[in-house]
């Protein structure tokens, strides 16, 4: 269903600006989703789509948190257990430019309802897969992907059209605060079961639970119809001339033409660029580590005899129920910390958001790199390190959609994010999980099999991450020329 856009028309004629945050900050009016208490509605729709995002990043990680016991379960090696989070990835980012399009064009709250039921109802289907049917397993996770693009793509596109500039940092950094949250809680909850009822797949039967509800408050709270800022401007550029404000545009027939126009205009936009390849080293360290830390800090315990090799067939998760918190706390500090700074440094340089992002990125890289050469010595302070490199990677999530939401004209937000999601996947942590895996492979394969070098291949293999930590500073510096004029061209 379309959402409609004649009636917005009449004000866009008489001269009122539909855009980006007015000059004296005030809500446009257009906004506003209750007559009697806006404000009070804005928040309760927020924190249903905070819901959905903490459903949704339990979900992703739920794997890595009983990486063990499923790799001993389907009986895998370390290229094939990365290939789970590789095809899951893969399908997301696949489908993000799709729901990208229709959350531009169509109702985005009967599109994020549908993708929280498809989710939902995948993820309880797998629990019931066998041990011989291990390519269904892989199947599975590649369709949870989709169901999760669609709410990635479109739910911080309702977050930018519910509060202007200064309050939509806040809230968008609320939003993303879910995305450790959740990730924690998927380590967490995946341990937990397995540990409480000795059977891994009962991880899987808790979030469809979870979705069932979160569907629900969607239905009840979150209005049929958005009004969106950008409305108005996308009428006009689908005709190129202004219409009547009885008269709706063909959608259908100059959709293509329209794709193909922002996505030109978004390539010519450097911040864009850059900040997304800024965003693609991130993602890249975050899915090799979220993968991958829980199954090297068990290997290191080995090596170093504080735990015995797991022989039993309900592994010791203790390892993923201790990342999961580490997760959990450095995001939550990590994103305050980053959106408090933005908001700080902005007042004194234009250019602070992209500067935030290339030192969080280098200390990071510095943290990992540390973190990964005294594993074998000392695992408390593996631990220690660890915990400051995600620290000081959380500090980017909010920072870095800030950037797009400043620098990217409203009528292509959806498109922009949905291109961010595709790049930063595609060359991040689409492949990582299974580049470290198969790495490790092949270091094993050149060695005598052992307990050492089954340790030494996961070090090696995760030294990658600290190059690209650093890239990806690099990215953000290279953000920073471009910055001013292209927020100014986008507010244009």
């Amino acid at each position: 269903e379309h959402e409609d856009t004649s009636l917005l028309l009449q004000p866009l004629l008489e001269g009122q600006n539909y855009g980006a945050a007015a000059a004296d900050g005030t809500q446009c009016p257009s906004v506003s989703l209750s007559r009697n208490n806006p404000a009070k509605r804005d928040c309760l729709v927020v924190a249903v789509l905070c819901f959905g995002n903490l459903i949704n990043f339990i979900d992703w990680f739920i794997v890595p948190g009983i990486l063990l016991d499923i790799q001993k379960y389907f009986r895998l090696s370390d290229g094939k257990t990365g290939l789970l989070q590789t095809v899951f990835t893969l399908c997301y980012m696949l489908a993000a430019p799709i729901f990208g399009y229709l959350g531009d064009r169509y109702n985005r709250k009967i599109i994020l309802g549908a993708g929280i039921f498809f989710w939902s109802g995948v993820t309880l289907g797998s629990s019931f897969i066998t041990e011989s049917h291990y390519r269904i397993f892989v199947l599975s996770r590649g369709l949870v992907g989709i169901g999760s693009a669609s709410y990635s793509t479109i739910a911080p596109t309702i977050i930018a059209d519910l509060f202007e500039e200064g309050k939509r940092t806040t809230m968008l950094s609320i939003f993303y605060i879910f995305i450790p949250v959740g990730s924690g809680c998927g380590y967490m909850l995946a341990a937990g079961m397995a540990k409480s009822t000795g059977d891994w797949h009962w991880a899987f039967r808790v979030t469809p639970c979870m979705g069932g509800l979160a569907l629900l408050l969607l239905i009840l709270l979150v209005p049929h119809r958005i009004p969106r800022k950008i409305a108005a401007h996308r009428a006009l550029s689908i005709s190129g001339t202004i219409r009547r404000a009885d008269e709706k545009p063909d959608v259908h027939r100059t959709a293509k033409t329209t794709w193909c126009q922002d996505v030109g205009s978004l390539a010519k936009n450097c911040s864009f660029v850059y900040s997304s390849l800024g965003l693609t080293a991130m993602a890249f360290v975050t899915g090799a580590l979220g993968m991958w830390m829980p199954l090297f800090l068990y290997r290191a315990q080995v090596v170093q005899g504080i735990v015995p090799p797991c022989l039993q067939e309900s592994c010791n998760s203790s390892n993923s129920l201790i990342f999961g918190g580490i997760t959990i706390g450095t995001g939550i500090l990590g994103i305050i910390a980053g959106a408090e700074a933005a908001r700080r440094l902005r007042k004194i340089n234009n250019k602070a958001d992209p500067l935030i992002c290339a030192t969080s990125m280098f200390i990071s890289a510095l943290c990992l790199y540390v973190a990964l050469m005294v594993a074998q010595m000392n695992i408390l302070s593996t631990f220690i390190f660890i915990a400051f490199g995600e620290l000081f990677l959380s500090v980017n999530w909010a920072v870095v959609t800030d950037i797009l939401l400043y620098v990217v004209a409203p009528r292509r937000q959806s498109t922009a994010i949905a291109l961010q999601i595709l790049v930063s996947h595609l060359l991040g942590d689409a492949g990582s999980p299974y580049l470290i895996g198969v790495i490790s492979n092949a270091i094993q394969a050149k060695n005598t099999p052992s307990l050492q070098w089954s340790f030494r291949s996961m070090q090696y293999s995760f030294i990658i991450c600290a190059f690209a930590g650093v890239f990806g500073g690099g990215f953000f510096l290279l953000t920073s020329f471009y910055i001013e004029e292209d927020r100014k061209e986008a507010q244009r």
